[in-house]
């Protein structure tokens, strides 16, 4: 595979896991796409390493926002890392209320899997 190649499998790589992870709601996919010492810098718990603490969170938002889906921006891949500018939005289930945040992750691939992740990303708001 040249450079340019594995660059397009890598971003094909990040787009379905958003895909089947948020927006498929295929909590299960982390067992497939996480390496088993994935290492995640900015859960929203703090540091966590394995596929579990991922696919918990997820579940956790599943429910907040039953409807979240998220939008890939922009992406960009080097080396063995893909970035993302992304959207997301959904209904808040505790309120009715629709909200949006948006973010930035970077994700580092190793052996076909997802190794690290850095994220930043806003605070859900309302939008109308």
């Amino acid at each position: 595979m040249t450079t340019e190649q594995t660059l397009e499998h890598n971003k094909a790589f990040i787009r379905n896991h958003f895909e089947e992870f948020v927006n498929r709601k295929n909590s299960a996919i982390a067992y497939q796409n996480f390496a088993p010492d994935y290492l995640d810098r900015d859960e929203p718990y703090g540091e966590s390493i394995g596929f579990e603490p991922a696919k918990q969170m997820i579940e956790e938002v599943y429910l907040k926002y039953p409807d979240l889906h998220v939008t890939i921006e922009d992406i960009i891949a080097e080396g063995d890392k893909v970035m993302v500018r992304n959207v997301w939005r959904g209904i808040d289930s505790s309120t009715g209320k629709k909200i949006e945040f948006k973010g930035f992750v970077l994700w580092r691939l190793a052996n076909g899997k997802i190794a690290e992740r850095w994220a930043t990303i806003t605070p859900p708001y309302e939008i109308a």
